[in-house]
């Protein structure tokens, strides 16, 4: 039977209280994490968002009516207590906040009963995931979710203290917006009003904020909703945040600048990380030549290194058709891993395969210095000695090759490096390596489309002196845009905006629009810019994702209250789901059978 919690004020959460509050009559409430009865003495440990807290009941100091009440108490029920703080009689417990002391209880107040949970409400669970997303109003009664709750709330709290400290306006965008299909798919909602017209959900406020810069707002940040209807993974969602900002007057350096000092406040203020400035940065193309990635885990070594002209002139077939058709050979050095069983080089060659390659070319030095290789058979004694020397091994070592066009070898390598570092053990999980990547090609070639596309979107300005081959060697042009990477993650990027009519109407051309159409889909902006446009530049946050490495989490699920799964759905509302046949009909939406096969 629930009782009322009338007359009763709560005075501080569970771990609020400490040593300097014994003496102190309190008022507590929160959840029942588990009870011991003991006979004469009834201990409960009491957990709120802030902890746990030791609550003793005995009959002499409670009362027979609050003991038996006691007695009565289970898991998850939800208590008030009202007791005197005490320095804990049977020792200090170091693994809580409130270990050196207790209340000992003279009220208490069962507010709300539980029924047994489907799973304990435990740290680290070990309940399969869809079963705790299903529940995932008792999953995130966890300590551990809590925390990670908690810190995204002050994470949001510190980033817009610094924004507004730094002159941005916090001003909210559209939801519903125009569809503007270039990249991931829309999420489409029908319109009521507007019969056979929809909106687009926003993937990102990117043409508003733009025409907020028009606007001459000079400075903007928003925490904003966004959305994509795009494959899932581990660090995806159909629904996302950016923590997304765009200034007026400035160019790539000042957006580095301020966003440098974001992070170090954020990192000190939430983890107590140290971020030395200046960031370090690095072209794309260094990074692709050095890393196969666009985003590099800089925590280890284990670099790419180009042996294009080490092998130019090898019998080796697979080398020197890649080099014949423009591609590259390109090779990691894993240190110590010569001895390497043949079952788990063919496993690395299967992976490799996963990723886009034919194969994989491997040279094994064992211990007494001798070779087994994949390809002695093609190659001269010499030519095996310089290439073993220009990938800088030595005894021990395992040198893995990849052939073929340069996207493909960056790729290959690129994850195959990320592979073993994870089997060798070589990241440091303690490190927190921050990285700027800069001058990202402007486009790149869709085989599927026949077309460049935008690797950014088609706002992106070119640095100025590539402006030249946009006519004439459109993949050569590099774009004023910019990517912070952390640990391998890329946790936010951005670009300079075009804001030149002739440039923008140039770009669209290169993708492919003609003028009409780009004036359908974007008019709005485009016509704008004739009214005075200032340069602007801009950068958004993956904010979920920045949340994940901060907490040490390896899911953006762990740190989002209601995530979806991997499908796209909620487990816990069943959505999505079909609706009445009344609103599909005021839409004016037929639902088609589907055909049975």
């Amino acid at each position: 039977m629930s009782e009322s919690m009338k007359g009763l004020k709560r005075t501080h959460r569970c771990a609020e209280l400490d040593s300097a509050n014994v003496g102190e009559v309190v008022t507590v409430m929160g959840w029942v994490q588990k009870s011991r009865n003991k006979g004469g003495i009834i201990f409960v440990d009491l957990r709120d968002r802030s902890g746990l807290l030791q609550i003793i009941f005995e009959e002499a100091d409670a009362g027979s009516e609050n003991f038996a009440k006691a007695e009565k108490l289970r898991a998850e029920f939800v208590v008030a207590v009202v007791g005197r703080v005490e320095q804990r009689a049977g020792g200090i417990n170091k693994n809580l906040k409130t270990g050196e002391i207790e209340i000992r209880a003279t009220e208490l107040r069962i507010l709300s009963e539980s029924e047994t949970p489907p799973f304990p409400i435990e740290e680290n669970s070990k309940t399969k995931e869809d079963l705790r997303l299903k529940y995932r109003y008792l999953d995130l009664r966890r300590p551990d979710l809590q925390r990670n709750i908690m810190m995204r709330s002050k994470a949001a709290t510190v980033i817009r203290n610094f924004l507004s400290e730094e002159g941005f306006l916090e001003i909210e965008t559209p939801i519903l917006g125009k569809s503007t299909p270039e990249g991931a798919r829309d999420y489409l909602v029908p319109s009521r009003v507007h019969p056979g017209n929809f909106y687009g959900l926003p993937q990102s406020p990117q043409l508003f904020k733009q025409l907020l810069m028009c606007s001459g707002y000079d400075r903007y940040f928003q925490i904003a909703k966004c959305f994509r209807d795009e494959d899932l993974r581990a660090d995806r969602q159909p629904e996302f945040t950016q923590v997304d900002m765009e200034l007026s007057f400035v160019d790539v350096d000042d957006v580095i600048e301020v966003n440098e000092r974001l992070l170090a406040r954020l990192f000190k203020e939430i983890i107590g990380l140290d971020v030395q400035l200046p960031i370090p940065r690095m072209t794309w193309q260094e990074a692709m030549d050095r890393f196969g990635s666009d985003k590099p885990d800089t925590r280890f070594g284990m670099e790419l290194q180009d042996v294009s002209d080490v092998v130019k002139d090898c019998e080796f077939v697979v080398f020197r058709g890649a080099l014949e058709d423009g591609g590259s050979v390109r090779g990691i050095n894993a240190k110590g891993q010569g001895g390497m069983p043949r079952k788990k080089i063919d496993a690395l060659v299967k992976f490799a395969r996963d990723y886009g390659a034919k194969g994989l070319a491997y040279i094994a030095i064992q211990e007494d210095g001798t070779v087994k290789s994949s390809f002695a058979k093609f190659m001269k004694d010499e030519e095996m000695r310089a290439l073993i020397q220009a990938m800088g091994g030595e005894n021990g070592d395992l040198l893995l090759f990849a052939a073929d066009k340069n996207k493909v070898v960056y790729d290959v390598l690129g994850a195959l490096r990320l592979e073993l570092a994870q089997k060798m053990e070589l990241i440091d999980k303690n490190k927190f390596n921050f990285l700027w990547v800069t001058e990202f090609p402007l486009l790149e070639w869709s085989d599927e489309e026949g077309r460049y596309t935008a690797m950014h979107h088609p706002f992106t300005m070119p640095m100025e002196e590539d402006l030249q081959y946009l006519d004439s060697d459109p993949g050569r042009v590099r774009a004023k845009a910019y990517d912070i990477v952390l640990n391998g993650t890329e946790i936010g990027g951005g670009s300079v905006r075009i804001f030149q009519n002739h440039v923008q109407e140039k770009m669209f051309e290169v993708l492919g629009f003609e003028k009409e159409d780009a004036y359908e889909r974007f008019g709005f902006l485009l016509n704008a810019f004739k009214y005075g446009v200032p340069p602007h530049a801009g950068l958004a946050y993956g904010f979920d994702r920045l949340i994940m490495i901060m907490a040490g989490m390896d899911s953006i699920r762990d740190v989002i209250a209601f995530p979806k799964v991997k499908d796209a759905s909620c487990l816990m509302t069943d959505a999505p789901n079909v609706v009445d046949a009344v609103q599909l009909k005021e839409l004016g939406i037929d639902i088609a059978e589907e055909e049975q096969m």
